[in-house]
């Protein structure tokens, strides 16, 4: 079982006239409590010598355009250009994040800091969640906070998966989802400051221990039921917390436990406070006479998990949060409110769910991308679900956020039968890279690109986006045209990351490969790194982080 791992109901009597508006209102102002107005900051540029957060900045855009000499030469056996090298737990996913000297790394328990987290009478870890601190410099293993399973088991909080949410750090506080589905805000020097910040109910205080500073149980909170884990890797915005809750199915994938539960939410950093809330992708549920698979197969409901990261940006004067739902539509809200400005469907109208690879419906893992007033994003499943036709989506947001509502490539034709569209006039489409290749190949697959759980690299007029099936594609950033792609041979969940000149993606046959950042491929170097790259490398200060599945690797001469 992996990081995404196997993923298996407004008020009964709401009027169907008002169920727009009324839902809208009652999810986004809970209490009659908004955030302050100055609570939504100016876009932040990228951070010299930091990578605080997953894609570096709020637009979530997987490059780095300060970092200059970045290595592209270095050997994990001999340790040639390896600065240092620490083990982490067998499953790694989270971060690396790099801020405040530091290094910020989700994993599990399978190797232990602290002998008090091993069995007593087996000898064997104790499986946990750990957000690990090390300095950046050398490695040194500084401090760590310890999250315990939840009781439920698997259904909510997969073994061994430990915590896969990157966190986000602002100056000297760090924010993630826990394992246990929780927002935890902690103070980024643990407890090796000799201070307990915050709450001082933290189940563990040796000095090598973290310091919680506040945390959000959003299942005993807020109800949500998450599917196996909760992932996300929140960002920040002025006083805001914004997180997707991994609301999802049963075990048995057959019915959503807790469709009035929030799928996305909005907090006050400072406190944990819930600001606002939204839950559009289970609300149907609580419709008299809804039935789950029908309204699955026109993508009026949630499919599986939620599992992807909100972007910020700002079109036209128009801040927004942009959220991937688990329903497959994307969703750009007013950060202040949660009023939505416009959505998105990310499936063709005709598509249908099916839990594996015969499906053409999906919802999203990937992290959309805003670069240039284009939001860039694939549709997706679990890995395990296999391989499946996807969808590459370049959107306007010009012309969402003018356009308002449904923007769409189609609406649903009227008419009995199976679901149709039609095209939309309010479209905001840039482009469209996928589907079903028409007529179909003689010899290969019949889709364009596969699923992908891959964030955009976007830079230069170029886009490089990767598929679970191990396909680097470099497409123009504004026709969608593309120009060239690589296949790995081997499955990738990591993201093609550009600095330098170079594009760096890893992969399942525990490579990492450097291209030549352009419209020709080349292919500059191919190195072994010995273990599963399913994370992002991150470049700072001169150095290559690599984060494989198991060590975490500081690059450079």
């Amino acid at each position: 079982m992996n990081c995404c791992p196997e993923m298996r109901r407004w008020l009964a009597g709401l009027a169907t006239a008002v169920i727009f508006g009324g839902l809208l209102a009652a999810l986004v102002l809970p209490g009659g409590v908004a955030p302050r107005g100055e609570a939504v900051a100016d876009v932040p540029k990228p951070e010299a010598g930091a990578w605080p957060m997953f894609g570096g900045t709020v637009q979530r855009n997987m490059v780095n355009s300060v970092e200059r000499d970045v290595p592209t030469e270095w050997d994990v056996k001999s340790g040639k250009n390896v600065k240092w090298v620490v083990e982490l737990g067998s499953k790694a996913y989270g971060g690396p994040v790099i801020a405040g000297g530091k290094v910020f790394i989700g994993t599990n328990n399978d190797r232990p800091r602290n002998p008090r987290d091993v069995d007593k009478m087996t000898g064997v870890p104790v499986d946990k969640g750990v957000m690990m601190c090390f300095d950046q410099g050398t490695g040194k293993f500084l401090w760590q906070i310890i999250h315990d399973k939840l009781p439920a088991g698997r259904v909510n909080d997969w073994p061994k998966e430990g915590i896969c949410s990157s966190p986000f750090v602002e100056g000297n506080r760090l924010y993630y989802v826990s394992n246990r589905c929780e927002v935890i805000c902690a103070d980024t020097e643990g407890l090796l400051d000799g201070k307990n910040d915050g709450a001082q109910d933290e189940k563990y205080k040796e000095p090598t221990d973290g310091d919680v500073v506040w945390s959000l149980d959003m299942i005993g909170a807020l109800g949500v039921f998450p599917h196996n884990l909760a992932t996300c890797s929140p960002i920040v915005v002025g006083d805001v917390v914004f997180v997707i809750t991994s609301n999802g199915v049963d075990e048995r994938h057959i019915d959503i436990p807790k469709p009035q539960a929030p799928s996305f939410i909005a907090v006050d950093k400072k406190s944990g406070q819930l600001l606002w809330k939204n839950n559009f992708p289970t609300a149907r549920l609580l419709e008299p006479g809804s039935q789950l698979k029908s309204l699955v197969d026109r993508g009026l409901v949630l499919m599986h998990g939620q599992w992807s990261n909100p972007v910020y940006t700002e079109v036209a004067g128009q801040p927004q949060i942009i959220y991937p739902g688990g329903d497959g539509w994307i969703y750009g809200f007013e950060p202040r409110t949660g009023e939505l400005i416009w959505k998105f469907d990310g499936n063709p109208k005709d598509s249908v769910y099916r839990l594996g690879g015969a499906g053409t419906r999906n919802d999203y893992v990937a992290t959309p991308v805003v670069h240039d007033t284009k939001l860039y994003l694939g549709v997706g499943q679990d890995p395990e679900h296999d391989a499946g036709v996807g969808h590459y989506w370049c959107v306007d947001l010009v012309k969402a956020t003018k356009n308002r509502g449904d923007v769409s490539p189609e609406l649903v034709a009227e008419g009995g039968g199976p679901q149709k569209g039609k095209p939309n006039p309010k479209s905001a489409v840039q482009w469209h890279y996928g589907g079903m290749i028409d007529p179909p190949p003689a010899e290969g697959r019949e889709y364009a690109i596969g699923r992908t759980m891959s964030t955009a690299s976007v830079s230069g007029g170029l886009a490089f986006i990767g598929e679970q099936e191990g396909i680097l594609h470099c497409l123009d950033a504004v026709t969608g045209k593309e120009y060239w792609q690589h296949d790995m041979e081997a499955a990738t969940w990591s993201s093609p990351y550009t600095v330098d000149g170079k594009v760096f993606m890893g992969n399942d046959k525990r490579e990492l490969l450097i291209f030549q950042h352009g419209k020709e491929k080349k292919l500059l170097a191919k190195i072994n790194m010995g273990s599963l790259v399913r994370a992002t490398p991150t470049a700072v200060n001169g150095t290559l982080f690599v984060l494989t599945e198991n060590k975490l690797y500081a690059i450079g001469k």
